[in-house]
């Protein structure tokens, strides 16, 4: 946690909703999921091991597929500053943007009516990460190499992390094949596509849940 605070990553207090079912499918209820210390504590352990598998790589000299998550425009850090103002807060200005600027835009917001007003609007204002074979950063998690590691069994984009080591550490035959290398931007644009799709499915449903809840 202290290296957390000093990396600085983007503080966002947004809760997950948690929709739940009859066995014939009605909606009964609609909470906030709990987050405890033990969550926080193994997302930072997921991250480490994300930053380790890139890094790894990396030092191999390895193709791999980056997570990115480029720096948010200018215009849309000014339409954030406007509302900012409007609610009574500052976001410094005339400087490069760092997650430490915006998190204590959201630290001032914290407990006040514009709370989730200032968390949703910054959100907006960051673009969406993606995959990528070329290393640009992951500027919300304030980290210099990032990729995805820790979810192979559902995300692609993890396998082909794992086959880079393998291949990377000759660890046997499973690892990237010459064809998988030469393929490594198609293979991002279509995970990163299909994250997007899957993204918008779940919000359409939840969005479907509370219409038909309330």
């Amino acid at each position: 946690m202290k290296a957390r605070a000093v990396r600085q990553p983007l503080d966002l207090d947004l809760p997950e909703r948690r929709i739940v079912l009859s066995d014939e499918g009605h909606v009964t209820s609609v909470a906030f999921r709990d987050r405890f210390d033990a969550h926080r504590l193994i997302e930072e352990f997921m991250i480490l091991a994300n930053v380790a598998a890139a890094e790894e790589l990396v030092r191999l000299r390895r193709p791999l597929l980056f997570r990115v998550h480029e720096e948010p425009e200018p215009l849309k850090i000014d339409a954030l500053r406007e509302v900012a103002e409007a609610s009574g807060f500052t976001l410094a200005k005339g400087q490069v943007m760092k997650t430490a600027h915006l998190n204590r835009l959201l630290a001032q917001a914290q407990g006040t009516d514009f709370d989730e007003l200032l968390n949703i609007s910054t959100l907006r204002s960051m673009p969406q990460a993606y995959y990528a074979p070329e290393n640009l950063g992951h500027f919300g998690l304030a980290l210099r190499n990032y990729a995805h590691f820790t979810s192979p069994i559902r995300r692609y984009s993890d396998l082909i992390v794992h086959r880079a080591l393998i291949s990377g550490h000759g660890w046997g035959k499973d690892g990237l094949s010459h064809q998988d290398t030469e393929t490594l931007s198609e293979t991002a644009e279509l995970v990163s596509e299909s994250e997007r799709r899957s993204m918008a499915a779940e919000r359409d449903t939840t969005d479907r849940y509370l219409a038909a809840y309330l």
